[in-house]
């Protein structure tokens, strides 16, 4: 992929120091275009963190290695904390599970949204309150300006998510990297918080990273996918060509599905083969 917005060869994050350092991401390579990027795998596989390794916002017992990971042409490892101040929010957005544990209780949605644009503009107030109602009508919230002056404990779930989006996007970032962002709401307000999502991803023109246990949410979803399994890259392919996945443990997810097509008695286990964690499967 040529001039790609991230690019990650050979990562590898493990917690602990020396003898007692547990590797929980090893050999992970993968990069991110103007695309919706799906990070798949079960809980544990290591997806989260490493979405947390590309913010660098990893707690200190973190060890992280790469040959490269980098946010164009800014090598992350090497990144001052300065550095990286500037790039988190400004370049790099990160959208959080739950907006009850991720929104300041105390403090209007309206007023966290503008202080994450003053971190990077100057302007005045007016300005800040401005850009703050024009992102709360962009995620399609009625009345913001009401809005703006609630708590988080006064809005709903998937008004909380959309905030949370106008939150991420309102410094113009150019990867938002999205952590289950719709796992605590109903089907319903899901299916509205991704097709927001997309529609401004796509004008926007930005590149996504979506991590997520659902393949049938990112077989829709994304252009590409990324199966992880126990800290390892399995397989990498296009989201349509998901049915044809030939890695076997990606053919163990798809079959423990259940459908509606289709009448079975039991749904198989998945059976997990040690030799997987011999070798990363996929490219970039």
């Amino acid at each position: 992929m040529s001039n790609p917005l991230i690019e990650v060869r050979n990562l590898g994050i493990a917690f602990g120091r020396g003898a007692a350092a547990v590797p929980v991401v090893r050999g992970v390579s993968f990069a991110l275009g103007r695309e919706k990027l799906g990070i798949v795998g079960e809980s544990g596989a290591g997806k989260s963190t490493v979405g947390r390794a590309l913010m660098r916002l990893l707690p200190p017992a973190a060890r992280v290695t790469a040959d490269r990971m980098a946010f164009r042409d800014t090598d992350l490892l090497a990144a001052s904390e300065r550095q990286m101040m500037e790039l988190r929010g400004r370049r790099m957005g990160l959208i959080l599970q739950d907006p009850k544990y991720s929104l300041n209780p105390v403090v209007p949605v309206g007023e966290q949204i503008a202080e994450a644009w003053r971190l990077h503009h100057k302007g005045p107030a007016r300005e800040a309150r401005e850009r703050t109602l024009a992102i709360l009508e962009a995620v399609k919230i009625r009345d913001p300006a009401r809005v703006a002056r609630l708590y988080p404990h006064e809005i709903s779930g998937g008004m909380g998510q959309r905030v949370m989006i106008a939150m991420m996007l309102i410094a113009g970032p150019d990867v938002v990297i999205a952590d289950e962002p719709t796992s605590a709401l109903d089907v319903t307000v899901r299916l509205e918080v991704l097709h927001l999502l997309d529609e401004l991803i796509e004008s926007r023109g930005l590149g996504l990273i979506l991590i997520s246990h659902d393949l049938n949410l990112v077989r829709r979803f994304c252009d590409r996918v990324v199966i992880m399994y126990a800290g390892r890259v399995m397989e990498i392919l296009p989201a349509a060509d998901l049915e044809r996945a030939e890695h076997p443990y990606t053919r163990g997810l798809l079959a423990s599905l259940p459908s509606i097509h289709r009448a079975q008695d039991r749904l198989p286990v998945l059976r997990r083969d040690p030799a997987w964690l011999a070798g990363a499967g996929g490219t970039p």
